[in-house]
């Protein structure tokens, strides 16, 4: 491992030398000192003054070609604004949009979204766009943009000023953005730009900025270039004030608990020399936030669900992207403000405070600083601990960068029911990130150690992954090994002792056909061993696929998985309560298919994605069906439902389970400002049902009242198997939160 980890260090250099497209978009950006008003109406003298920037083409699905659905952008600025106007054609008639609230899908809406890449180091960059009513979405862009589903953050909302209006075969979409929006050098006269457009009625991306087919058109190495007129200025201070006030009422049926109170707090941002911003929080409150969408485990091991916390998801590229996001991930957000208590259950950890540094230094030096205290619970003997962590990225070369890491989470006193391991936890380590300029090579390669008072051996984790990807041949070499004693608190780590080695290997085919757009075979072996074992074999899996895209926008892939499987511990894979689980030290072999079909980013009415499985599972049999459905009626109703079935069956006398989920999830859009969305959850396996219903109200600029009821019921069948719900625990939120500006 050390000696393949060491040759492909060196090959990083010869990596970084690759080279790029050579043609360059541009557009320049002319200086007023009038004032511009967003109306979409681009009446103003100096819009008549500035040079339009055009050469929309289509990206999808007929590569290259000149786009059906042209589009024009005009740029100015003065000493605070950028103003941006855009001229879009198209059939007034056949414009979409799926939802009046603010950042709407782009897939299923007509729009133009724009990228700005402010310090031009092809790594994050601001996105801001709009549709013909003038819904915005603004969004920050991090990792290069290379993966377009883990590469955005749509939480980040800031103030800007839009308007749209629709004319008989184009319409006018007009921006005005404070410069204070964004983070950028003082004095400087050049940004790295780029435009796409969705056009619902040919079913086209259009993109302006040049990107290979095999590239997804986010990936920022492939961007224009925007020119100021005058270079711009120190931007206005930002500093605002987010206060709120919570009421809530509550019902525990479960502990015969109930109550109500009032909770006040806020959240306060300031902007620090144009390029840092300092977030602080005082009693923060997630009420409004949406409950985690319930899965179905069949797994050994913890399943990680996404962060929805906005506090920690702003700038969390710079926190949560080091290690292997699968096995060894040293920092996962969702740990602070969850606890154990006394029997083991994880319950909510009350934050008292928090802050979080985050922002750029210069063009290469990125720092992110997060600290958050949490209070003790004695009843459950949580004790109050401070999670702290620094993080910092250099930029090295054209696009790549280095990354340095330092977590420590420590009881901030003395407890009798914290052992001498639980007191503190310490984890520093070092992640090098490998992005050439044309994006055809891209890695990451890292070491990490913790620190614990009680281990001082096999406490580390360390891992490389080198990708190729040119038109045709996509290929992987890929191994992560974590120590027994690798400990991280705030992190999730999958499991320890391990050495993982996942290579992959793939070749796509660009056929010239009027209904297939591309189709790729893939083969992806992935092998497990335990190294204290003497290197004993612990599992492996080779996945068999191909998949494919339609020019409709349709998906689909075929799968066959080949695994083994050593159980080291009893296991039951359907949780079935006084079951007789399968014997640990037992080993099994097992083969599985997978069939999959979707239009989930199309822009019809009707959405769908059906997956069906079947095969093996350990000694026994499993068929699994996914079927997720989605419907509009545009802009203001929305709906979609997930259904899980898995039917696991198991020879006597272990347990044999049917598992369902059933998941509806509605959302109306009344208005640009108000809101009301409702999810529906029903799990056997975990016994429960939920509901959660939520009305928002945008009664000012990044400003809302929510409304938020909760409910949660046991669901066992009782009384031959006549279905009656049992309430656990119901509550009931008013919350406010306003925006101030000072």
């Amino acid at each position: 491992m050390q000696r393949t980890l060491l040759i492909t260090y060196l090959l990083l250099f010869f990596f970084n030398s690759s080279f790029s497209q050579s043609e360059k978009k541009e557009i320049f950006v002319k200086f007023t000192n009038n004032e511009i008003t967003a109306d979409g109406v681009l009446d103003e003298p100096d819009w008549a003054l500035a040079k339009s920037a055009y050469g929309f083409y289509e990206y999808f699905p007929d590569y290259s070609a000149d786009s059906k659905n042209p589009a024009e952008i005009k740029v100015l600025h003065d000493e605070d604004f950028l103003y941006v106007g855009i001229k879009v054609m198209g059939d007034s008639e056949k414009l979409k949009v799926n939802s009046l609230k603010r950042d709407f899908q782009a897939p299923t809406s007509d729009n133009i979204t724009m990228i700005f890449d402010t310090f031009n180091d092809a790594t994050n960059a601001f996105v801001i766009g709009s549709n013909h009513i003038g819904v915005q979405r603004d969004m920050l862009m991090f990792n290069g943009g290379v993966d377009i589903r883990n590469s955005w953050d749509m939480t980040w909302d800031v103030k800007w000023m839009c308007e749209s209006k629709i004319y008989d075969n184009y319409y006018i979409t007009e921006w005005k953005i404070p410069f204070n929006v964004f983070k950028y050098r003082e004095g400087e006269t050049k940004w790295r730009v780029g435009a796409y457009q969705r056009n619902t009625e040919n079913n086209a991306w259009n993109l302006w900025h040049k990107v290979p087919k095999n590239q997804e058109f986010s990936n920022l190495a492939f961007m224009g270039d925007m020119y100021f007129e005058k270079p711009l200025g120190k931007s206005k201070d930002k500093k605002s004030i987010i206060p709120y006030i919570n009421g809530i009422t509550y019902n525990d049926y479960e502990e015969n608990i109930s109550g109500s109170d009032i909770e006040i707090g806020g959240d306060a941002k300031i902007t620090i020399d144009n390029s840092l911003t300092l977030d602080l929080t005082l009693n923060p409150d997630f009420s409004q936030v949406e409950v985690d969408q319930q899965v179905t485990n069949l797994t050994r091991y913890e399943v990680s669900l996404p962060e929805k916390r906005q506090f920690f998801i702003e700038n969390s590229d710079l926190f949560a992207s080091f290690g292997s996001k699968m096995d060894a991930n040293p920092f996962f957000s969702r740990r602070i403000g969850i606890a154990k208590d006394v029997d083991g259950n994880s319950i909510q950890n009350k934050i008292i405070a928090g802050l979080r540094l985050s922002g750029k230094i210069n063009s290469d030096f990125r720092i992110g600083v997060l600290n958050m205290q949490t209070e003790e619970d004695i009843s459950n003997e949580i004790a109050a601990t401070n999670n702290a962590i620094i993080a910092l990225q250099h930029k090295v070369f054209s696009r790549s960068n280095i990354s340095f890491i330092f977590i420590n989470k420590q009881a901030t006193k003395d407890y009798d029911f914290v052992d001498e391991d639980g007191g503190y936890n310490k984890v520093i380590g070092i992640d090098y990130n490998l992005a050439s300029i044309d994006s055809k090579w891209t890695g990451k390669y890292f070491f990490h150690k913790s620190f614990s008072s009680s281990e001082n051996n096999k406490d580390f984790s360390m891992g490389l992954r080198t990708s190729y990807n040119s038109k045709n041949i996509t290929f992987r070499i890929s191994g992560v090994y974590v120590g027994d004693n690798y400990r991280s608190d705030l992190g999730f780590i999958k499991r320890t002792g391990i050495l993982k080695i996942n290579p992959d290997i793939g070749y796509t085919f660009w056929p010239e056909n009027k209904k297939l757009q591309s189709h790729k075979i893939e083969v992806t072996p992935v092998i497990i061993w335990r190294p204290e074992l003497n290197y004993q074999l612990s599992d492996y899996f080779i996945i068999s696929r191909w998949n494919g895209q339609l020019n409709n926008g349709d998906n689909f892939n075929l799968s066959m998985r080949n695994e083994y499987t050593y159980l080291y511990d009893d296991f039951d894979p359907t949780r079935t309560e006084n079951s007789t689980p399968l014997p640990a030290n037992s080993e099994y072999h097992y083969t599985n298919f997978e069939l999959e079909y979707n239009n989930y980013f199309s822009s019809k009415e009707f959405t769908y994605s059906i997956e069906q499985s079947f095969g093996e599972l350990y000694n026994g049999s499993k068929l699994s069906t996914e079927l997720r459905f989605g419907y509009r009626i545009q802009p203001k109703f929305t709906t979609s439902i997930e259904i899980n079935y898995d039917r696991i069956r198991l020879p006597e006398p272990y347990p044999s389970a049917d598992i369902i989920l059933v998941a509806p999830r509605f959302e109306f859009t009344f208005t640009k400002n108000l809101y009301w969305a409702t999810l529906l959850q029903y799990s056997n396996q975990r016994e429960n049902l939920s509901l959660n219903t939520r009305l928002q109200w945008r009664f000012a600029p990044l400003s809302d009242l929510f409304l938020v009821y909760s409910d949660n019921y046991y669901t066992e069948d009782r009384y031959h198997s006549v279905f009656i719900p049992r309430v656990k625990n119901r509550s009931l939120n008013l919350k406010v939160t306003y925006w101030l500006d000072l």
